[in-house]
């Protein structure tokens, strides 16, 4: 045998794979096991162990629905506490929108939060984009600062926040709200990061054809990174719709009250009821499922592409 045959001669494989109906059947997976094992005991430990967990983590959110749905002498009955001596009703829900401006607090609160969110995602960004993909004098020590600063927490700038406002007169307005929530670090982090993962050829064919900064951010990064900009959207509107701090110290006036500070102020002027309570947090709660239920294939989707979840 030549020297040439066994250059062209194909290498023999030292195992055979198995074909893919005999892998299915010995049940060979080729990717990570997420479970605890590829066995089918193993899986159904691992399914029965994340159902207690499921349970656990949703017993404190039916036993809030279930009180919301009680009347106040059943809600502090211990005997009957998970089902009401005198029935379930809705007194809890009719009271919380009778005493308080309720549409109006959860209008306040949509329109802060999307706000919040635009010019969140907006700035993070093109902060994000800039820091990936351009050079300028001080860029590491400026984005040293900002990973520096996602350490300090929030509660820690709310006297510098409220003089700021002080010094612009914009105490009791929309924008003393808005505007210090806008402030994310970490989201500029993420961002940078994420455009860093995409392929710099798309970048320098488009600088081929003439295209500026501009034109690449706009026509040619965004486009590419949708999911992980609503990832970041969603979890920006979440934040800026649970915000309680911020716009409780920012305002006084009831008609710009976000929903969480609205509903203390009921809970604090007509006493602890645990129904009216319940009920109020419930109203909170429901406008973040629907935008979860509406928009977690892109959650999903930003955390399993984009390293969100530790990968």
């Amino acid at each position: 045998m030549t020297s040439a045959d066994l250059r062209t001669r194909p290498a023999r494989p030292t195992v055979s794979p198995l074909p893919a109906a005999r892998r299915a059947r010995r049940g060979v997976q080729l990717g990570p096991n997420l479970t605890l094992g590829a066995s089918r005991t193993a899986r159904s430990l691992a399914l029965a162990a994340l159902a207690v967990l499921a349970v656990v983590w949703l017993l404190p959110m039916a036993w809030a629905v279930f009180t919301a749905f009680k009347s106040e002498q059943d809600a502090s009955d211990p005997v009957h506490w998970i089902w009401p001596q005198a029935g379930f009703t809705l007194d809890g829900f009719r009271t919380v929108i009778e005493r308080g401006d309720l549409p109006l607090w959860m209008w306040n609160g949509v329109f802060v939060s999307a706000a919040v969110t635009v010019v969140t995602v907006a700035v993070s960004a093109a902060a994000g984009y800039a820091f990936s993909r351009t050079v300028f004098r001080g860029r590491r020590v400026l984005f040293a600062l900002i990973v520096a600063s996602v350490l300090v927490p929030p509660q820690m700038l709310i006297v510098p926040w409220f003089r700021q406002m002080l010094t612009l007169d914009l105490v009791d307005t929309y924008a003393a709200v808005i505007l210090p929530q806008t402030v994310a670090p970490v989201m500029v982090f993420i961002l940078k990061k994420h455009f860093d993962t995409l392929p710099r050829e798309l970048e320098e064919a488009a600088r081929l054809d003439g295209a500026g900064h501009a034109r690449i951010f706009w026509s040619v990064m965004l486009p590419l990174s949708r999911p992980m900009l609503a990832a970041v959207a969603i979890f920006v509107f979440i934040g800026a719709w649970n915000n309680f701090l911020w716009p409780f110290v920012s305002t006084s006036d009831p008609a710009l009250m976000t929903l969480p500070v609205g509903i203390t102020a009921v809970k604090d002027a007509y006493g602890v009821n645990y129904a009216q309570t319940m009920a109020s947090s419930v109203l909170a709660a429901l406008p973040l499922v629907l935008v979860f239920v509406f928009f977690q294939r892109h959650i999903v989707k930003s955390v399993a592409t984009t390293g969100l979840g530790g990968q």
